[in-house]
């Protein structure tokens, strides 16, 4: 006999919310709060449409934006969950998180978030918040540079405080040893794989000399440089990144394909060309995550498969849900009571 129908939306009901069910590290969150994709649909039907026109928009006037508005993303969530903090500006009591050690000088794409945050609020007032603004973003820009697409699921709201010791003691660093980065990711209720997954993000995007420098000249204090960077990438790399000075000299990530969003950030790990420490101990430093980079090296479709499950599992880090948080008007601050 075939099932009824309220049984079937039901079963699908309990299997969507397993799947976007929100998350806090360590525990469930105790509200019974959840993304789903269709979270806007009522509300703002043309929400998506208007996130991806305006972030195509800015990727074809500079390349170089699709990877700083997934690394925003990541930024945010990493600091007490997925709320959109990392937007604001300083004022009042609260301290921006834009200057942290991890964002200070490096962390941009904020005129993209506020022209689209602009032209949703001309849509449909105050009804989409500016964390979900960020996880669309951060898939857009994955999609346009030729990388996989999921469904995201929506609903965050957006914080009233931001923390800035939050963003200096959770975000990894590109000179963190490997088993600080995976504690970190694992305080977030992320494991290895997603650490792997994630890490591909770094087949765009540009890192700045100061971010590298060491692995050039001083890797483990004794005036040598890392013993597993390619050697003629490493001559080529300090022909911009001397010893000192030309900290914010920009170089790409991935050498081979530095704006399409492909494997060969994994490729060029197992040839010795991780430009950054964090990149390279994926490789080095541990068994599970070197088998996953030969493994995402070898197949791209598996590589964008966990890409998109990690992004989800991420994005679902801590959200405000329902009376909690706000929807701000403008991104850059708190409203107004």
């Amino acid at each position: 006999m075939a099932p009824s129908t309220s049984f079937v939306f039901v079963f699908v009901l309990l299997a969507l919310s397993s799947v976007c069910f929100s998350h806090r590290p360590g525990g469930g969150d105790g509200y019974g709060g959840y993304l789903y994709p269709q979270f806007y649909d009522h509300s703002c039907p043309m929400a998506q449409d208007i996130v991806k026109s305006i972030v195509a928009k800015a990727f074809a006037k500079e390349p170089r934006i699709a990877a700083s508005l997934i690394r925003l993303h990541f930024h945010d969530c990493f600091v007490k969950g997925c709320d959109a903090s990392l937007l604001l500006d300083s004022s009042g009591k609260i301290a921006s998180e834009k200057r942290s050690n991890p964002n200070r000088n490096s962390a941009r794409g904020f005129e993209v978030i506020d022209e689209i945050k602009s032209a949703l609020e001309k849509e449909c007032p105050q009804t989409v918040s500016c964390a979900d603004i960020l996880a669309i973003a951060s898939r857009d820009s994955t999609v346009v540079t030729g990388g996989p697409s999921w469904e995201v699921p929506l609903g965050r709201r957006d914080s009233r405080g931001a923390s800035l010791s939050g963003s200096n003691n959770h975000i990894p660093a590109p000179n963190n040893t490997f088993q600080t980065i995976l504690t970190r990711f694992m305080r977030q209720g992320l494991d290895i794989v997603d650490l792997v997954a994630l890490s591909g993000s770094h087949t765009i995007g540009n890192s700045r000399c100061t971010s590298f420098r060491q692995r050039l000249y001083n890797q483990s204090g004794n005036a040598e440089p890392d013993p597993s960077l390619d050697p003629s990438y490493a001559a080529e790399l300090r022909g911009r990144c001397p010893r000192s000075g030309g900290d914010q000299n920009l170089f790409v990530l991935d050498f081979v394909s530095p704006t399409k969003f492909d494997n060969y950030y994994f490729k060029n790990l197992l040839a010795g060309k991780g430009l950054l420490n964090s990149d390279q101990v994926l490789l080095t430093k541990n068994q599970q995550s070197a088998e996953l980079v030969r493994t995402y090296a070898e197949n791209s479709e598996l590589f964008f498969e966990q890409f998109a499950k990690s992004m989800v599992k991420m994005g679902n880090i801590s959200p405000l849900t329902g009376s909690r948080g706000e929807i701000r008007k403008n991104c850059r601050r708190v409203n107004k009571n």
